[in-house]
């Protein structure tokens, strides 16, 4: 007997029944409603009856099926070829993929990578068994990518939206490599070239000015964002429990981002940040003036929740870089700021490394490094001091 199924992962009906020994799931692009429901029970009792009478043709009800073909053979006396039923279709590979995976994942990189399935590879690939997927049309599939409007009016997919996405192809492929025996058709090919997104840190004069510019309510917010680099999730999702007074130390061990609290970006995020002067006083002003309790947020919204994204973004942040005649940049850049006051001040990179979350110091060095003349310097000065010492070049002074 058949069934009318949903799928999990999209909410989607299919037809799930056996034919000539074989099971069979044909795909719709019906939500689960009552009346979709209704319809596809229909067509279901029809395909019972054809079969009770012996006058069941798969091609007739799923002529695009990529079955079709193979049982229209079986019914006109051809022999039974097992390979064309020996591999999954896409689409229920990647179902199964995903549900063996997502405990893997924090929610949002489960959301981003059921999202790429669902719009752009199952849409594609899905009808298609996994051992028919080739690289040639991984590469066709990649350049019809390049032709979508991005995010923005009169822009394309950016390229790494496109690398994300054949990344998840990738993923995919591969676990099905290991349990079907087939070649992973990514494999081979070479990401995008994604444009190096330069960074805008304020100077130390910017950020007195903003500081004593910003609504009073904010100043300790931004404060902290400026002296910290803590990232917006960090600093958003930061409760009072997670204040050491005793070390001088803000504890990141969570993150809050859409609504709900989640593991650091990576394991590397988790860690103590030091407290300079200026964010130790601040934090110990607050405490002493509203009694926090340990899940108390250090800065909440004015119901005592978490503060909103958006919101600080759009109607506290912008509006104030346009008032100062500021160039205008995400709140991220105080991440930047951060790094790269820190640096100029010549503290050590493997201590900017740990603050910042990153578990080497590469990162700061490629990021950094050309605002920091103390660092990189630019006039030779120190390999002429070498040269002195040997004696192959005049004295320069320190």
């Amino acid at each position: 007997m058949g069934n009318v199924r949903v799928r999990p992962d999209t909410g989607k009906l299919y037809f799930d029944f056996q034919y000539r020994g074989e099971r069979c799931r044909e795909y719709s692009l019906l939500a689960d409603t009552k009346e979709s429901r209704r319809r596809m029970r229909r067509v279901m009792r029809q395909i019972e009856n054809a079969m009770a009478l012996g006058q069941f043709r798969y091609a007739d009800f799923f002529p695009h099926s990529t079955k079709a073909d193979y049982f229209t053979a079986l019914e006109n006396g051809g022999s039974r070829d097992t390979s064309a039923s020996h591999y999954p279709l896409f689409s229920d590979w990647t179902a199964t993929w995903y549900a063996e995976n997502k405990i893997r994942w924090r929610e949002a990189t489960r959301e981003s990578n059921l999202g790429t399935a669902e719009k752009h590879l199952t849409p594609r690939f899905g009808d298609r068994p996994i051992n028919a997927i080739s690289k040639s049309d991984v590469l066709r599939f990649r350049s019809d990518l390049a032709e979508l409007p991005g995010k923005r009016a009169g822009t394309k997919l950016s390229a790494k939206t496109i690398n994300h996405t054949i990344g998840v192809l990738s993923m995919i492929m591969d676990e099905a490599a290991d349990r079907f025996d087939v070649d992973n058709p990514c494999r081979s090919i070479k990401r995008l070239r994604q444009k190096r997104q330069d960074i805008h840190p304020f100077t130390l004069d910017e950020v007195q000015l903003v500081l004593d510019t910003v609504r009073d309510d904010y100043k300790d917010y931004f404060t902290v964002r400026f002296f910290t680099g803590m990232r917006t999730g960090e600093i958003h999702g930061l409760r009072w429990k997670h204040v050491d007074f005793s070390m001088r130390q803000i504890l990141i061990r969570e993150t809050f981002s859409k609504g709900r609290f989640e593991y650091t970006k990576t394991d590397g995020s988790q860690r103590e940040i030091d407290m300079n002067s200026v964010v130790f006083e601040l934090f110990e002003k607050r405490s002493a003036a509203i009694g926090p309790k340990r899940d108390d947020f250090v800065f909440p919204n004015a119901a005592g929740g978490p503060l909103d994204t958006q919101n600080v973004t759009n109607r506290v942040w912008y509006p104030l870089l346009r008032y100062l005649d500021l160039e205008l940049r995400r709140p991220y850049q105080c991440r930047h700021t951060a790094a790269t006051l820190w640096l100029a001040s010549g503290e050590s990179p493997e201590w900017i490394a740990r603050q910042l979350g990153h578990t080497t110091t590469d990162m700061l060095f490629k990021t950094y490094s050309r605002f920091v003349p103390n660092l990189t310097r630019r006039d030779g000065s120190a390999f002429e001091r070498v040269l002195a010492q040997r004696g192959l070049a005049a004295e320069v002074s320190a």
